[in-house]
């Protein structure tokens, strides 16, 4: 099962025919422009609304969803430093973790740090793990776009100044410890709340 989401509301997509409380459709039939408008215009009267798109094979799901709106690939981190503490941004009004736009011909890995290089100033970044890929949707030109992003679990032992990217909207950069983090997940994204469901919080 995989989650698309359009801001905080998720578009369900998986192999079963149905899901209980869903409106479900074959993603081989479904309007995406349309049910994104209608999850945003529902968001914004305080309505909940439910769509699961599926189909019987996974590869084909997932093929058929990139199929179905332009694609951007990128690669972001969850920076832990030598305290124990986790790299966040300020965006948009929003706390969020380091990502962006990977560059043609560009590996995921490398992507990733610099993305994190970039946007907050820190150095010395060394992969962990992968952790998994999100998925949400963005308008840019009026045109609905597909984000897929590829996490990594990073550490560093950076001690230095932390250097906000301006240019890129984003207005601090901060090392926040479990307490912080958790109240900082509070004005946070749920795809980003995501990397954090399994962890010390």
């Amino acid at each position: 099962m995989y989650k698309v989401f359009v801001n905080n509301t998720p578009i369900i997509l998986s192999t079963k025919k149905t899901i209980e409380g869903y409106n479900t459709i074959s993603i081989k039939d479904v309007d995406f422009p349309f049910i994104i408008r209608d999850i945003l215009e529902k968001e914004a009267n305080d309505q909940e609304v439910k769509y699961h798109l599926y189909h019987k094979n996974e590869d084909r799901l997932m093929k058929t969803l990139y199929s179905k709106l332009p694609v951007v690939i990128a690669g972001g981190g969850k920076v832990y430093n030598e305290d124990n503490r986790v790299l966040f941004i300020r965006r948009n009004g929003k706390w969020d973790l380091p990502k962006g736009k990977a560059e043609k011909k560009e590996d995921m890995e490398t992507a990733a740090i610099r993305e994190v290089e970039e946007e907050t100033g820190v150095t010395g970044l060394e992969i962990t793990k992968f952790l998994y890929k999100s998925f949400h949707v963005f308008k840019r030109n009026g045109e609905f776009r597909l984000k897929v992003t590829y996490w990594f679990e990073m550490k560093t032992d950076y001690i230095g100044e932390l250097i906000p990217q301006k240019e890129e909207g984003i207005t601090k950069v901060r090392w926040k410890s479990p307490k912080k983090a958790k109240k900082a997940l509070q004005d946070s994204y749920e795809n980003i709340k995501l990397l954090f469901s399994l962890d010390y919080l």
